[in-house]
């Protein structure tokens, strides 16, 4: 996999973004950009809707107003086609890993390569290896995911999704379930990548640990105000953001009390904190 060369701008770019299902709205008024190279956060307590924007960024879900910007480019306003060439410069982890389970490990990661590549067989299972050689998944190829840990699915998963050698990688909370010895080794599984490769990578998260060690931008979403309430590298907003829910979400504290404020009066939307980068 050859190195990613960064291009002029962000590589996303999010403009007054809404998402939801029908008229029930999960976030809105959403701006951020994710700078080419970063390890982006998504971050935010449970429910607040952090796989719901991940599934918008990565194409599987329209939004219900705004704009997506890949590289510079409006993904909702292109056709199809157009969807479908830049689909490919995606990759994802799904949090479960969401293997097919009647397949092998390297059928698993052949897949992509299959469906969206011209190579031939010998070439695309000679990719597989490769693929997962690069997550530490040397020779199990031929194994079922039945036969995994929960840290050989996650990167297992990782080898599929880095298959057609995606510019952005995206990441639904990686490390949930994993015991806190294989979440550091995934943790610098996706520094290597980043570091590597220069990919780009956004990853949603409410692990604390892993989110202050790896990532250096993000977002943190608010369910009752539904939109983001602050902004920067988490330990920045561990350090600085005065925000009660974010504090607390931060520090392992128990949220404050709700004193039957409307939603949004917290503080949020466009007086939202930002704490610099």
């Amino acid at each position: 996999m050859a190195p990613v060369s960064a291009p002029e701008g962000p590589r996303l770019d999010i403009r007054d973004l809404s998402i939801g299902f029908g008229q029930k709205i999960i976030q809105q008024g959403l701006n951020f950009q994710v700078a080419a190279g970063s390890i982006f956060a998504i971050m935010g307590a449970s429910g607040c809707g952090k796989s719901t924007l991940l599934k918008a960024l990565n194409g599987l879900l329209p939004p219900l107003s705004g704009a997506i910007l890949v590289q510079g480019e409006d993904y909702w306003a292109a056709d199809e086609d157009r969807r479908a060439l830049i689909d490919r410069g995606f990759g994802v982890l799904f949090q479960n890993g969401a293997l097919w389970s009647s397949m092998t490990v390297a059928e698993n990661v052949a897949l992509p390569l299959i469906m969206l590549s011209r190579l031939d067989r010998a070439s695309i299972k000679a990719l597989a290896a490769v693929k997962l050689s690069l997550v530490g998944l040397e020779g199990a190829g031929r194994a079922m995911p039945a036969a995994l840990s929960g840290g050989m699915v996650k990167r297992a998963g990782l080898a599929r999704a880095l298959a057609l050698d995606p510019a952005i990688l995206m990441l639904d909370e990686p490390s949930a379930g994993l015991d806190p010895i294989a979440g550091r080794r995934l943790d610098d599984l996706i520094l290597e990548l980043r570091d590597g490769f220069g990919m780009t990578i956004v990853m949603v998260s409410h692990d604390l640990a892993s989110l202050l060690a790896i990532c250096d931008d993000g977002v943190f979403l608010d369910a009752d105000s539904r939109t983001a309430i602050a902004h920067g590298a988490p330990r920045r907003l561990r350090d600085e953001c005065d925000h009660p829910l974010v504090h607390a979400f931060m520090h392992r504290e128990r949220p404050p009390i709700d004193d039957g404020a409307e939603p949004g009066a917290s503080g949020a939307g466009p007086g939202a904190d930002h704490v610099p980068r």
